[in-house]
């Protein structure tokens, strides 16, 4: 397959996750049709990519649904980051490292869980098991994606999940902490 064809092949991968996705969280009420823009915290992705792809690549071949939803948690550690105090983490590039290195890669879940967002026990199983059922998800486009493993295209649409995912974790946590776009109604008296 020659480049354009593959980067075309994982930017329709990339729009069938994203709608799958957001459709989903929309439905399950975590997600407002219109979903708010972070710019600070979308900026990161590059480098938060780059520092997770070891790690994440490495751990998906016996664990594809940990792999793909820990992205989650860290876009969601990310927006809570942009909206505590952004000033401290705009600055830093290692971010995931970060996050990863207070417990260890296997419970960077409990990290972002206790420590960035301070869930409860109830609140933090009912996102687990959502994160779960998006990574499961997205697992499932990829395996259904028909692109032979090993591949640029099959690296490319594990990348492009990742960053879906990444996304939908940020737009889920600035819903959570309140953060909706609503439509103005200007000019009306």
């Amino acid at each position: 397959m020659n480049d354009d064809k593959t980067k075309e092949l994982v930017k329709v991968f990339e729009n069938k996750v994203h709608d799958d996705l957001f459709g989903f969280l929309q439905k399950k009420g975590k997600i407002d049709a219109h979903v708010p823009q972070c710019p600070d915290v979308e900026e990161k992705w590059t480098a938060i990519a780059r520092a997770y792809l070891p790690d994440g690549a490495r751990e998906f071949q016996k664990y594809p649904v940990v792999s793909l939803g820990w992205m989650m948690f860290v876009g969601m550690a990310l927006a809570r980051y942009w909206d505590t105090d952004w000033t401290t983490y705009a600055s830093r590039t290692d971010l995931y490292e970060q996050l990863r290195d207070k417990r260890g890669y296997d419970c960077l879940d409990e990290e972002v869980i206790e420590s960035v967002l301070s869930l409860k026990e109830d609140e933090a199983q009912e996102l687990s098991d959502l994160v779960a059922e998006c990574a499961s998800r997205v697992f499932n486009l990829l395996r259904h994606e028909e692109v032979e493993p090993g591949t640029q295209a099959a690296f490319g649409c594990y990348v492009a999940a990742l960053h879906e995912l990444y996304l939908a974790g940020m737009a889920m946590e600035l819903n959570r902490l309140g953060y909706h776009m609503t439509p103005l109604n200007v000019g009306s008296n």
